[in-house]
């Protein structure tokens, strides 16, 4: 849940210098390894963040709830995390397709 929700408020700036600390990214070494396991990590994340609004939305309904805002921010970031996702699919899928539109 760190990369997720560490990018809600962070700066353009911030962000390139979390981008430089990752590995793997400098060189191709490993390039398919990395890119499935941060894909994997992220869709983990995604998952996980599923999970507890379901955990919310379950205790809103019983009345279990101990603390709304809470119960709502993590409505709020299972919602954000799934847009994105989806959205992150989206433009992989329409890039997949402009490679098979590509002549050779």
């Amino acid at each position: 849940m760190n990369n997720i929700s560490g990018v809600a408020g962070s700066s353009t700036a911030e962000l390139l210098k979390q981008k430089s600390k990752i590995s793997g990214v400098d060189g191709l070494e490993d390039g398919g390894d990395s890119f499935s396991k941060h894909l994997k990590s992220a869709l983990n994340e995604v998952n996980e963040l599923q999970v507890d609004n379901e955990k919310a939305l379950g205790d809103m309904a019983t009345g279990q709830v101990k603390d709304l805002h809470q119960a709502a921010l993590a409505i709020s970031k299972a919602e954000t995390s799934m847009k994105l996702m989806l959205e992150i699919r989206n433009k992989a899928l329409n890039a997949y397709k402009e490679l098979g539109r590509t002549q050779l």
